[in-house]
């Protein structure tokens, strides 16, 4: 019998004065309206869809993060870059633009293989920053005022790439980092 599996995925995360605001507006909007499913998680652009494979696979995650690194052109300044604020019925988040980061995953992805993770690896095209999902409508003005008037989305920002493990009851261990 092989190992547990574990849920993985590699993120974007924001780092600087952005995140800081981000953070900030999760701690006002988590006061003021409660939790919405964004809360679940760290401020990030997700790159990956969960996948599960045995934790002593983890390590080749980070060499094949660490090989597409190493066949990728050097990152531009900046690498991601944030075109907009957007407020749905039923999403609220940044919108993000990476001609370098879809040029990298579907890298990482081709060097990842594992013969212990039974499903491919699902890559995200549609770049993206969740502020707020699965909120109760009576809460949409509000969680949107706050927004704008928390983040600036042009305030400066660095990025890093990052690999998760998400346990159950949703808490998390972030096995590596990598500075973009």
């Amino acid at each position: 019998m092989g190992e547990a599996t574990s849920e993985l995925i590699l993120y974007a995360c924001p780092t600087g004065e952005l995140a800081d605001q981000i953070e900030m507006y999760f701690q006002n909007s988590l006061k003021i309206c409660g939790a919405n499913a964004a809360h679940r998680y760290m401020p990030h652009c997700t790159l990956t869809g969960f996948f599960k494979d045995e934790e002593g696979a983890i390590a080749h995650y980070q060499q094949a993060v660490e090989q597409a690194l190493a066949q990728s052109p050097p990152p531009p300044s900046p690498v991601i870059t944030v075109t907009q604020m957007n407020f749905r019925e039923d999403w609220h988040g940044l919108e993000l633009r990476s001609a370098w980061l879809k040029q990298f995953v579907p890298r990482f992805a081709d060097l990842a293989e594992s013969p212990t993770r039974k499903e491919a690896l699902r890559l995200k095209s549609w770049l993206h920053l969740s502020l707020a999902y699965d909120f109760s409508p009576d809460h949409a003005s509000t969680l949107m005022q706050l927004a704008t008037q928390s983040i600036q989305p042009q305030s400066m920002v660095t990025w890093e790439l990052r690999f998760y493990q998400r346990h159950p009851q949703s808490t998390w261990t972030c096995h590596y980092t990598w500075n973009l």
